[in-house]
């Protein structure tokens, strides 16, 4: 465990797992944190990719408060036209709503591996979810190092990775006639990214594979369908590899951050079928266009860039 001291507050930083995760003690979210602690809190993020914090008692205003300190809130996502009111910024992960939309019983709306909407030319960069209604278990978040899936692949098809570029692609899954399958439709969002994107501020190499996105698609430039199946589905089994993961249960005031452009994460799909809710509260913050090793940039094919508020 490595101890922090600030000027006004001391951080714990306790890693979860060997090669992502850390949980940060010895902060309280309701407060205007110092300057320090909060560059503190982004190291941890960049080093760890996905940090938690326990038994906060924030509501709305207080997550889009903390999440101004590190960097542009975006809208709660290029679909949502219901977020809670007064608050443009939240997207709620509920239950509830997925069973209206999807008509089915589900916990998440995307419960495959993905890295947060990447059908868009300008991913978010981060995200911020905290807990609400929990099921009594079950309904984990896992969590993959896509640094570290990067960095072991043989150099041989590092190589290959780095001059691909995967077309990623927003899918509906929504129910036919719904607003949810409108909208989709309407904003019709898709984007060529290089299969390695560089961190702007690590400079690190992450494989930018997002299954959840890559899937409709199965699109990899240069390649046929069936080529680039096979391609996609070799590169999506590294970057999920379990020793990659981490594996997080929510409780009452837990609150994750991740930063989206090294990690893909996967809503655990064991809770739905039980009959229990689920409800979280997510904000992103502005991403900006991803670079390949060679500084080539994504491609936008369809819809608009998705700019902070």
């Amino acid at each position: 465990m490595t101890t922090i001291s600030q000027p006004t507050v001391t951080l714990d930083v306790t890693p979860l797992a060997g090669y992502i995760g850390a949980e940060i003690g010895g902060v309280d979210l309701r407060e205007e944190l110092h300057h320090d602690v909060i560059e503190e809190i982004r190291t941890a993020l960049h080093t760890y990719k996905v940090v938690f914090f326990r038994d906060q008692q924030i509501g709305h205003a207080e997550q889009v408060a903390f999440a101004r300190r590190f960097g542009k809130v975006t809208p709660a996502h290029p679909h949502e036209e219901n977020p809670p009111e007064g608050f443009p910024e939240i997207l709620p992960i509920d239950s509830r709503r997925y069973e209206e939309n999807l008509g089915r019983k589900r916990t998440s709306y995307d419960s495959s591996w993905h890295t947060d909407v990447t059908a868009l030319v300008n991913p978010p960069a981060a995200s911020i979810l905290r807990s609400d209604i929990l099921p009594p278990y079950g309904g984990d978040t896992a969590w993959t190092n896509l640094v570290a899936a990067y960095e072991n692949l043989p150099a041989e098809l590092r190589d290959l990775a780095d001059r691909l570029d995967i077309k990623h692609r927003f899918s509906t899954r929504a129910t036919s006639g719904s607003q949810r399958e409108r909208k989709v439709r309407e904003a019709n969002l898709v984007a060529w990214h290089p299969a390695v994107r560089v961190h702007p501020v690590t400079g690190e190499r992450a494989l930018f594979v997002s299954p959840g996105f890559t899937r409709g698609a199965r699109e990899i430039r240069g390649f046929t369908p069936s080529q680039s199946e096979r391609i996609l589905k070799l590169l999506w089994e590294e970057a999920t590899r379990t020793e990659y993961t981490v594996r997080f249960r929510w409780a009452a005031g837990s609150v994750a951050f991740w930063d989206n452009r090294a990690t893909a994460h996967l809503a655990i799909s064991d809770a739905g079928h039980l009959g229990h809710d689920r409800v979280l509260y997510r904000v992103t913050l502005e991403g900006d266009i991803p670079k390949g090793v060679d500084g080539r940039e994504s491609e936008l094919v369809s819809g608009e860039p998705f700019h902070g508020i």
